[in-house]
């Protein structure tokens, strides 16, 4: 399966973007989606999860309450929807399907988008 994040930009503390990704090649229906984020000089990190079947979610507790992961099966798109952005929350993100289930942890996941990037101005 290939990947498309897109979405991100620039704004300012207290904006919101929604960021996509679009995946094309097999059933995306069938996969795990994650959402994870690098900032520079650091270490790759999970954002949040969204299950293959009941769409059950996962979220890291730095953005829980202000992101929405949310997926379209017909449409083949995962949405993150970030409200009450911070500029720590300035990174550049990638979106990642598992073929196995729901997992915060990157190595597990099969497939990557390219990524985009998000900044926050304070």
């Amino acid at each position: 399966v290939q990947l498309q994040a897109s979405g991100g930009g620039l704004v300012q503390a207290g904006d919101s973007l929604r960021l996509s990704c679009a995946a094309s090649g097999r059933t995306f229906s069938s996969y795990a989606v994650g959402w994870f984020r690098q900032a520079p000089g650091k270490e790759r990190e999970f954002v949040a999860a969204i299950s293959w079947g009941v769409g059950s979610t996962y979220y890291a507790g730095s953005v829980k309450g202000r992101f929405t992961i949310s997926r379209d099966n017909p449409k083949n798109i995962v949405y993150l929807q970030m409200n009450s952005l911070k500029p720590e929350d300035t990174a550049v993100y990638y979106c990642a399907a598992d073929h196995k289930a729901l997992s915060a942890i990157a190595a597990s996941y099969d497939y990557w988008g390219q990524g985009t990037q998000v900044t926050v101005s304070s």
